[in-house]
């Protein structure tokens, strides 16, 4: 949280208000700074950006009702039972999650007609968990942490503007885009920590699969984008996924994606916007099973992975409109899940930040 908070002060200062407006752009003229590939550039444009986001969760869901920890590892089957070592129910489990990520990316257009754009992850995790002693019981053994950092997959993708785009400062103005991408996999699926067991060992492991960095396969990510601006007021919607084209070298895929977002904004001033925006998400179980990732913990059995979600996010547009801070853009949006249907027991979100910088040159 503190990269992220330190990251919004030190962007802020490029979207002080000016009085005289030299340049013709709008703090609207993009989408929150949450909604990836939104728009298209003119030919010879680039634009490089980059976000920070956080990201924090808290104890544990089977589907949309709370379940606490004594619950969990007294009543729910640990699907290794019977192996060397594992008891018949779950005996760790986690508490709370907090999740960095890093994204820089690059936009370039050769031609009108098309605009590419490549993004590189960095990803830093940290997971909570309780143990509890022994096969049976709600004795508490003791805490840990685990705390991978790697980098992350690499989006390459191809935006196609099929409505064209609007000329800068256009009082009406739409914008349909059409995203091809696909995810490279980049990041790393082998990352390791050590744990506390429940007979009270200290083995380092492989970790469970919501904290490794990357997917380790091919996904499409396909994604349609239509936005507006009547005067002050700007709206849009997107429809996006990500389909997992293969397995990786572990034998698993995570579950595929769907999203759907909308929003609205109101430009009170040229250098600032205000925005509010729904989302929702379904994502499904993981394919499949990682013969190293073993353990009485809900986080390593694969089809406690994935399910519904649906957020709440009130956001903030800036950009500088003359001199030297002339198209630069600072964008923060700060997101609440309002609705939770998981395949638990699983940890449900808290809540998200996102802060963002753009410049088009």
């Amino acid at each position: 949280m503190k990269h992220v908070l330190s990251c919004a002060g030190a962007l802020a200062a490029l979207a002080l208000p000016t009085f005289a407006h030299a340049h013709n752009v709008y703090a609207d003229d993009h989408a929150p700074i949450g909604v990836m590939a939104d728009h298209a550039h003119k030919q010879g444009e680039f634009m490089v950006s980059f976000r920070a986001m956080h990201m924090e969760m808290s104890g544990n869901q089977i589907g949309t009702d709370d379940v606490a920890a004594d619950t969990i590892v007294t009543t729910v089957p640990n699907r290794f039972a019977g192996m060397p070592m594992q008891p018949p129910t779950l005996r760790i489990v986690p508490t709370e999650m907090r999740t960095d990520m890093y994204m820089l990316g690059m936009m370039y257009a050769p031609s009108d007609a098309v605009t590419l754009m490549v993004m590189g992850h960095y990803i830093e995790k940290e997971m909570d968990h309780l143990t509890y002693q022994g096969g049976m019981g709600t004795t508490v053994l003791g805490t840990f942490q685990t705390n991978p950092k790697a980098l992350g997959d690499t989006k390459v993708a191809a935006l196609f503007p099929l409505i064209g785009i609007p000329e800068a400062g256009a009082m009406r103005a739409d914008e349909l885009t059409l995203k091809v991408g696909i995810s490279l996999p980049t990041g790393s699926t082998d990352e390791t920590a050590t744990i506390l067991t429940p007979m009270g060992m200290q083995p380092t492991v492989r970790v469970p699969y919501m904290m490794q960095a990357g997917t380790g396969t091919w996904d499409l990510e396909p994604a349609l984008t239509y936005k507006a601006r009547r005067g002050a007021i700007g709206f849009g919607a997107q429809a996006a996924a990500s389909i997992r084209l293969d397995s990786n070298k572990w034998g698993y895929a995570f579950g595929d994606t769907y999203e759907a977002t909308a929003w609205a904004s109101y430009r009170p001033a040229q250098w600032m916007s205000l925005s509010g925006r729904a989302k929702a998400r379904t994502m499904g179980r993981i394919d499949g099973i990682d013969p190293n990732i073993m353990g009485p913990v809900q986080t390593a059995n694969p089809d406690f992975q994935g399910g519904e979600r649906v957020d709440l996010l009130a956001g903030v547009n800036l950009v500088g409109t003359h001199g030297a801070l002339a198209g630069h853009r600072l964008g923060i949006e700060l997101g609440l899940p309002v609705y939770q249907d998981l395949n638990g027991p699983q940890m449900a979100a808290d809540w998200n930040l996102t802060v963002g910088w753009q410049k088009a040159f």
